[in-house]
C-alpha cells in the first residue's frame, strides 16, 4: 500500500505529494490542464478538482499548483487520499515511453577475393534466411538494404547469418567509403534497425528455395547435391562473402544449376572454383563422371 507524504516547497501555491519509490523515472512532466494529460491518468483525477492549476510530476513525487480560492491546509489531507486509493487500486500514475537502449554492437570488415565486394561482418545474427538486393527496388524485406542503397557507391547487397556483402561500382575505391559504410552499419544495428523482416522475406522465391517443404519435393539426386553443397561448399563460400545455391539438376544431360550471390556473383575466380572444385567434388561423391556445373549470377 502507498502512503503519501506531503510536503511544502518555497512557493505557498505548491504543494509535493512524494512516494516511497520513483514514479517517473524518464522524464519530468508539467500539465497545464486536463487536455494535456494523455500521458498521466493520475494528472488527468486531479484536474477534476476544481481548484488545480498545474501539476508536474517528477521523480517520487507529484507536486500540485493551486489557485488561490482554498488555502492548502483546507484540501491537502483529501487531495493525499485520493492519490494514494488512486494508486492503490491500479491507477496509472504516468504512461511512460521507455527509451530504445542501444545494443552495442561491432562490425569489422574482411575483404573478398572479388575485388569490387567487401564483406562486413556483425557480432549477432542478423538473418536466418539468406538475401541478394539486386536494387533499392528489391528491398521491401530489408530496411537496412534500403538505407544501404541511398549511397551512391552501393550496388548490390547480400546478407546472409552475421555478415553484410557490398558490391560497389568501380567509380569509387573501397579506402574512400570504408570507413563510412561501417559505421553506418553498426549504427543502424545498434540503433535497433531491422536488418532483414524475416515474416516478408520468407515470401521471396528465393527464400522459398531454403525451406523444408521444398528439398521434400526433389528427387534423390538433387537431394544428395543439396547436401553436398550445404556440407562442403558453402562454408568456405560464406567465409568469402558469397553464397551458393541450388537452382535445378537435369537428369538427361546431368547438369547441375547453382547461383551464386554476394561476392561469388560476377567473381573473376567463380568459373575457375566451380569447374576445379565443386563440379569435381560432385563428380566424386555421386560417382558419376557426366556431372557438369553451370553457374547462374543471380
Amino acid at each position: 500500500m502507498e502512503n503519501i507524504t506531503i510536503k511544502t516547497t518555497q512557493n505557498p501555491s505548491i504543494l509535493k505529494f512524494e512516494f516511497s519509490d520513483f514514479i517517473a523515472k524518464s522524464n519530468n512532466y508539467e500539465f497545464k490542464n486536463i487536455d494535456e494529460t494523455a500521458k498521466s491518468p493520475l494528472a488527468k483525477k486531479m484536474f477534476y478538482l476544481p481548484f488545480v492549476k498545474t501539476v508536474y510530476i517528477s521523480g517520487n513525487f507529484i507536486a500540485i499548483e493551486k489557485y488561490s480560492i482554498v488555502e492548502w491546509e483546507d484540501v491537502q489531507d483529501e487531495v493525499a487520499k485520493q492519490i494514494e486509493e488512486f494508486v492503490n487500486t491500479g491507477g496509472q500514475i504516468v504512461i511512460e515511453e521507455e527509451a530504445k537502449k542501444k545494443q552495442p554492437s561491432t562490425v569489422y570488415v574482411e575483404t573478398t577475393p572479388n575485388p569490387a565486394v567487401l564483406k562486413f561482418v556483425s557480432n549477432k545474427l542478423l538473418t536466418k534466411t539468406s538475401a541478394e538486393f539486386k536494387n533499392i527496388d528489391e528491398t521491401a524485406a530489408s530496411p537496412l538494404a534500403k538505407e544501404l542503397f541511398k549511397f551512391p557507391f552501393v550496388k548490390e547487397v547480400f546478407i546472409d547469418e552475421n555478415y553484410i556483402s557490398i558490391t560497389k561500382y568501380s567509380v569509387t575505391e573501397w579506402e574512400e567509403i570504408t570507413g563510412e559504410i561501417r559505421s553506418f552499419i553498426r549504427e543502424f544495428i545498434e540503433n535497433g534497425g531491422t536488418v532483414i523482416d524475416e515474416s516478408l522475406i520468407q515470401k521471396t522465391p528465393q527464400a522459398e528455395k531454403q525451406q523444408e517443404a521444398y528439398f521434400d519435393s526433389l528427387d534423390v539426386t538433387s537431394q544428395r547435391i543439396i547436401n553436398i553443397l550445404e556440407e562442403y561448399v558453402k562454408p568456405a563460400v560464406q567465409a568469402d562473402g558469397g553464397n551458393i545455391a541450388f537452382e535445378s539438376y537435369d537428369e538427361s544431360d546431368k547438369r547441375v544449376k547453382v547461383l551464386l550471390q554476394g561476392a561469388c556473383s560476377g567473381c573473376p575466380s567463380s568459373t575457375f572454383t566451380l569447374k576445379s572444385g565443386i563440379e569435381n567434388m560432385l563428380k566424386d561423391m555421386l560417382n558419376d563422371n557426366d556431372i557438369k556445373v553451370e553457374a547462374i549470377n543471380a
